[in-house]
């Protein structure tokens, strides 16, 4: 049995399919970790999200923000836009059923046997592992409620950047979603910063990745997979990070990693 890790699909359902090749993925005892943004900026989120699903008992998934942003969008809570091409997802037959199955996804993932953590884009350095997985069973929760729309509404795009531990509920998910879904530079008191996507060669003290403050007790127990930040490349990341995004729906490739020998297998974008 082997377990693999990609993140960043965005609807690019030829190549992930040719990866799954390369790797000689055994459908029958190797299991497959996804770590967000299965769909967007690709053409083909309903091919993948029907092939996710149609494999279901072999991964594991988080969510990540395109992700969100599709379930937004299908309850009205978001504007659909062109560059989604979210179209041909929510004019299928199925579109209520695997839109179901991905609101029941969590946004954090871990393997104690194997010490693995899986986000998309990050984690808070003001959380331990227990606060972890509160705030990611709370949005799971909301997400399977009935008032999920209005949930949505009101966490998506919000800009609250710093943790306070006597957070009202609503604030406390707003800041959550930041973290699972969006960070990736931080100010050195830990406060976020939402709006730089450069690769950390290009952008310069106070802003730091997320992962540089992280508390050591954390580190020294698990290591982390991610995604969401493909220009992260060029980044001296630490041992313990496992960064997967290589842009593939902007001309980049998919990335898979085995990790009981931490092999990288590649795809490169076919248009």
């Amino acid at each position: 049995m082997s377990i693999y890790f990609i993140s960043d699909i965005h609807g690019c359902y030829k190549e992930f399919k040719l990866l799954l090749k390369k790797t000689n993925f055994n459908f029958k005892t190797d299991y497959l970790w996804i770590a967000g943004d299965l769909v967007s900026r690709g053409a083909n989120s309903l091919k993948v999200i029907r092939y996710l699903y149609s494999i279901k008992d072999r991964i594991k998934i988080v969510l990540g923000n395109h992700d969100l942003s599709l379930i937004a969008v299908y309850c009205g809570a978001q504007v659909n836009k062109k560059e989604n091409y979210f179209d041909d997802f929510l004019a299928a037959k199925d579109c209520h059923q695997l839109i179901n199955w991905l609101r029941s996804q969590s946004l954090f993932q871990i393997d104690e046997q194997q010490r693995i953590i899986m986000v998309h884009a990050g984690i808070s350095s003001k959380w331990n592992l227990k606060t972890i997985k509160q705030c990611s069973l709370e949005i799971q929760k909301a997400l399977l409620s009935h008032h999920y729309s209005s949930f949505l509404k009101s966490v998506l795009n919000n800009k609250l950047n710093y943790w306070d531990s006597n957070f009202n509920k609503i604030d406390r998910l707003r800041y959550s979603i930041n973290i699972f879904t969006k960070i990736r530079y931080c100010y050195p008191d830990g406060r976020l910063n939402l709006t730089c996507k450069k690769s950390p060669s290009a952008v310069k003290y106070p802003l730091l990745p997320w992962f540089t403050l992280l508390e050591n007790k954390l580190i020294n127990k698990y290591s982390v997979i991610f995604g969401h930040w493909s220009s992260l490349k060029e980044a001296n990341v630490p041992s313990k990070f496992f960064p997967l995004d290589k842009g593939c729906c902007w001309g980049g490739e998919l990335c898979m990693l085995r990790w009981e020998d931490k092999k990288y297998f590649y795809q490169s974008y076919m248009g």
